[in-house]
């Protein structure tokens, strides 16, 4: 496939530095591990992993780049999930207790240990890679590096979730949706955790390093019309579709959010082995923190 320019990725939050994306911003373009390839591959076809697929970044194949490539890390092109947004709020949940695969060596596994136990992994199973969230005055996005995720403990997770949901009091006032827009928006996302957490319990598969990838529009009318959009779609799934609709593509609102597990470098089918525990643990705090801050902003 043929792709245009590309650019260097900014609303990166997590993950290795050098994604790119295309001009337009609709697609990433990255170094793919062989493991991580094959995963996406298996998401088009595997039966075992049909249920994860509606959960994942569209997979669109490789990239053969011109000069010299590292065989051992194709470049793989995915949807770019942000890209529908005009401002969007993103946080990666780094998930599991488990933070390295059998192929690692000796001093990563101790290394990845103490990390784990170091920071909020290995107790709760989530670790706040990092996020962003837009500033309405300046509309700018305020960025949470990695570094304060590996600092805080369990009982500060709430904080960030806090920290990542703020509640708005005007459109051009600091951050935060309105919280008659957020709390629809937090109830559906706290839904499709719901789901993914149902797709692991069917799973025999390891997964370390992946994420959960939650992003949702922080400018105030885009949110309420994507929450509209929304929930018009899902009262009318069975009526046809405007004839001149597709005209309008491009003054259409995006999705109010978005919910994906990413980062597949480290995960590998793992039959016969049972549930990933620690990933479902992971989860299980995720919900426990929506939930939370559900009951919050409500009270």
């Amino acid at each position: 496939m043929e792709i245009g320019p590309t650019r260097t990725l900014n609303s990166q939050v997590g993950g290795h530095a050098g994604v790119l994306t295309t001009e337009d911003g609709s697609l990433l373009i990255k170094a793919a591990l062989p493991r991580e390839l094959e995963i996406y591959q298996k998401l088009q076809y595997d039966p075992a992993l049909e249920a994860l697929r509606p959960f994942t970044a569209d997979f669109l194949g490789t990239l053969e780049l011109e000069g010299e490539v590292d065989q051992s890390n194709p470049i793989t092109p995915n949807e770019n999930v942000t890209y529908p947004f005009l401002k969007p709020n993103i946080l990666d949940v780094k998930l599991g207790t488990i933070l390295y695969d059998e192929t690692a060596s000796p001093e990563k596994v101790e290394r990845m240990k103490k990390t784990a136990r170091n920071t909020t992994s290995f107790e709760t199973g989530v670790r706040l890679t990092g996020f962003q969230v837009y500033d309405n005055a300046t509309s700018l996005p305020v960025i949470t590096p990695k570094s304060y995720g590996k600092s805080i403990k369990p009982s500060d997770l709430p904080d960030g979730i806090s920290r990542f949901f703020p509640v708005g009091q005007a459109p051009n006032a600091s951050s935060g949706l309105s919280k008659k827009t957020l709390l629809p928006i937090l109830r559906a996302i706290r839904e499709d955790v719901a789901d993914i957490r149902g797709v692991f319990t069917t799973l025999e598969i390891r997964m370390a390093g992946g994420s959960l990838f939650i992003v949702y529009e922080a400018d105030w009318a885009r949110a309420e019309d994507g929450l509209q959009r929304l929930l018009l779609d899902e009262g009318n799934e069975d009526e046809e579709e405007d004839e001149d609709e597709d005209d309008d593509d491009d003054d259409r609102p995006g999705p109010p959010f978005v919910v994906k597990i990413i980062d597949f470098a480290h995960t590998r089918l793992a039959p016969g082995e049972g549930r990933d525990e620690g990933v479902l643990l992971g989860l299980d705090t995720v919900l426990r923190l929506l939930d939370a801050r559900i009951a919050q902003i409500e009270g």
